[in-house]
């Protein structure tokens, strides 16, 4: 008895460590991307692409970038209801973090003029994004709202994850762009780099599954599809 219930309260504490890890990790995650969407709008030399959408709302609106960014992902997810994915905590997290983060950094940031601050920015700010997106990724909590409307599409679709992501982006950065949003060699640097540098740091902050799983992770997803918000 002694024995079986030391057991247990192993297990248990295990457990919780595990959970308490992965909240962390997740919370972090959701913050430095925020963090780094910020370094790339500061850098000026191009945004990822839902941020030129994010970028360009926002000068329409007058809105700040991270108010648009709440609002759009919002709507994303609710796109999620006739796709009939189901979110997690990490994707409800994701539509508030990021934005909230992206904002404060933006108003503790100085301005950059010259380029030899702004190279560096868009640097730290595509290696951070690659950070970001494997810390909170790896935490399994669910895929954020722009990539369950992606895997949302390619179930109810048929067709590849490539197409669905390739031809949700290029939409918006169509939009982004046409509202006023950046787009330049920042945006082509982070559509090479983002694959491999959120690969890597996936396998770097992996956390090992608990037994049984977790009722607050949306699971299904799969790996190749993510790599973006």
């Amino acid at each position: 008895m002694t024995q079986a219930t030391t057991t247990t309260g192993g297990t248990l504490l295990s457990t919780t460590s595990r959970l308490g890890r992965r909240l962390i990790q997740l919370y972090v995650g959701l913050a430095l991307y925020g963090a780094s969407s910020a370094l790339l709008v500061e850098a000026g030399l191009g945004l990822e692409p839902w941020n030129v959408l994010h970028q360009g709302l926002a000068e329409l609106t007058g809105l700040t970038i991270g108010v648009v960014s709440i609002i759009v992902g919002a709507a994303v997810l609710l796109l999620w209801i006739p796709l009939r994915q189901r979110p997690g905590l990490g994707t409800v997290s994701n539509v508030f973090v990021v934005g909230i983060a992206m904002d404060g950094t933006l108003a503790a940031l100085p301005e950059a003029h010259s380029l030899a601050v702004r190279i560096p920015l868009l640097l730290a700010g595509v290696v951070l994004n690659g950070v970001a997106t494997g810390l909170y990724i790896a935490a399994r909590f669910g895929p954020g709202p722009r990539d369950g409307l992606m895997t949302g599409l390619h179930k109810r679709t048929g067709r590849s994850i490539r197409l669905m992501r390739t031809g949700i982006e290029l939409a918006v950065v169509a939009s982004g762009f046409l509202l006023g949003g950046t787009v330049g060699a920042g945006t082509v640097l982070y559509a090479l780099a983002i694959g491999p540098l959120a690969q890597l740091f996936l396998r770097v902050f992996a956390v090992s599954p608990a037994p049984g799983g977790s009722a607050v992770v949306a699971t299904g997803q799969p790996r190749r599809a993510i790599l973006r918000r």
